[in-house]
């Protein structure tokens, strides 16, 4: 397996060559599976959410050039899995499903009235500034959890915690967070 560095595997992308579908699929294949598998539970759905991925990038570059792509695939990957999460939620209407963003319901409960109120990049920014206001551990504890949608356990394994430390942490976190929103005027 060979690593394609970014800049080339857009080049790739550019010349329309398939070559650049199998460079992506070497160097972040697992990356994407992960994240899909991680939102959606299910890793026949996770595939497809990959392949969706791919065929997404092949229409987007050219005319993007994302730099940095892992943070640019990351992203489709995520939206995408997101969709299809809700779009079979909505379908079940069932109460079990993708429980760190069910979480963060409670910090955001007025979620689509936020949304409405606030422009999503605003919602965004303030999420920012209170990432910003964290420790470095608990930034990557917060983001494993509600971007990468890692299980607790996870994530104790990766910062070295205790797996309780680690739920009661985000605990923590998810409080703050919804003093800081209703501190920077998000309806919670």
């Amino acid at each position: 397996m060979t690593i394609v560095e970014d800049g080339q595997i857009v080049g790739l992308f550019w010349a329309r060559s398939e070559e650049a579908l199998r460079a992506v699929d070497e160097t972040y294949g697992g990356l994407c599976r992960s994240l899909a598998l991680n939102i959606l539970n299910d890793r026949q759905d996770a595939e497809e959410c990959v392949n969706d991925t791919y065929l997404g990038l092949w229409r987007a570059i050219p005319p993007a050039r994302p730099a940095p792509l892992r943070t640019y695939l990351c992203r489709v990957v995520r939206n995408i899995a997101l969709n299809a999460y809700y779009k079979k939620r909505a379908a079940r209407r069932s109460a079990a499903g993708c429980v760190p963003f069910e979480e963060l319901e409670d910090c955001l409960a007025g979620a689509d009235e936020a949304v409405q109120a606030l422009e999503t990049k605003e919602l965004a920014r303030c999420i920012e500034r209170f990432l910003d206001t964290l420790s470095r551990e608990d930034r990557v504890i917060f983001l494993r959890r509600y971007w990468f949608a890692d299980s607790c356990r996870q994530i104790a394994g990766r910062v070295g915690l205790s797996e309780k430390n680690v739920t009661v942490r985000l605990a923590r976190m998810r409080r703050k967070l919804k003093e800081h929103l209703a501190g920077e005027g998000v309806s919670v």
